[in-house]
């Protein structure tokens, strides 16, 4: 067993409740931990064997860039696609950030994480 965590994934998208964060956008940060099988692709060091960041990353800024009203959402959608694209994996736990939210004071992020 193994765990693979693709992290500080950055983007900015247009997610939020408000119609002024829909239309402004703000900044994400999406982190990623997977844990898998690995000890075949250790031992073979064939990249068909574990997990690709690179397609991982890419259903990610698909998801990011598909606009939503809460980042419980997004988050979901992000996890459910990984698990859609790799069904082998053991657990997945998904973290997407919103940084500065709009909130009355100085706030740094809100996040929201899954986990299956």
């Amino acid at each position: 067993m193994g765990l693979i965590a693709v992290e500080g994934l950055q983007f900015y998208s247009h997610h939020g409740y408000y119609k002024e964060e829909q239309v402004l956008g703000g900044k994400y940060t999406v982190d990623i931990y997977m844990q898998v099988n690995i000890e075949e692709a250790a031992a073979t060091d064939d990249l068909s064997k574990t997990i690709n960041y690179e397609e991982i990353y890419q259903l990610t800024k698909n998801e990011m860039e598909l606009r939503a009203k809460l980042i419980e959402h997004v988050c979901k959608r992000i996890l459910d696609k990984i698990k859609l694209k790799y069904p082998n994996l053991d657990h997945v736990r998904v973290r997407v950030s919103k940084h500065n939210p709009p909130l009355k004071g100085s706030v740094e992020r809100v996040y929201v994480e899954l986990e299956q």
